[in-house]
């Protein structure tokens, strides 16, 4: 088993599906990985095509011991000020290999690509456009076998 840094790097999104009568969006991403969960910032007034240019990191082992330590979960939301904040769509990147090949090579990566966004039942509404690496963490001499060898 080995571990390491999962880091999603959220570029931006296109033609997400529009949920305000007036004015632009405030759109926003949850990223889920395991029991983690980080939240992007607000791109303010950017509607449907938004821009975040922001990079998260996780721990990371493989193979996992945590339900659904194999994908990443985007769902985007839009901010609103006096309700509820409004569900856009989402979608999952499935990053086993990601990990496999990390922890056998030293580190892996998925290119930025588009991923479409999805309601429940399937239906289109939009695309988000994120990259995936994972780096293995080398353990220190320090941390080998538990104990320091004697200088005698």
């Amino acid at each position: 088993m080995g571990s390491g840094i999962l880091q999603v790097l959220l570029l931006d999104a296109h033609r997400l599906r529009n949920t305000e009568l007036f004015g632009n969006m405030d759109p926003y991403v949850v990223i889920k990985y395991g029991n983690e969960e980080r939240k992007s910032s607000v791109a303010r007034g950017q509607g449907r095509n938004p821009v975040w240019n922001e990079k998260f990191t996780f721990k990371a082992e493989y193979p996992g011991k945590i339900v659904g330590a194999h994908k990443l979960n985007l769902k985007v939301m839009d901010k609103d000020t006096y309700t509820a904040d409004d569900f856009v769509g989402e979608t999952t990147i499935y990053i086993k290999d990601v990990l496999s090949l990390g922890i056998d090579v030293g580190k892996a990566e998925l290119p930025p690509r588009k991923y479409r966004l999805e309601l429940a039942d399937k239906t289109y509404k939009g695309e988000i456009r994120v990259g995936v690496s994972f780096t293995m963490k080398v353990p220190e001499d320090d941390d080998i076998g538990g104990w320091k060898q004697s200088c005698f």
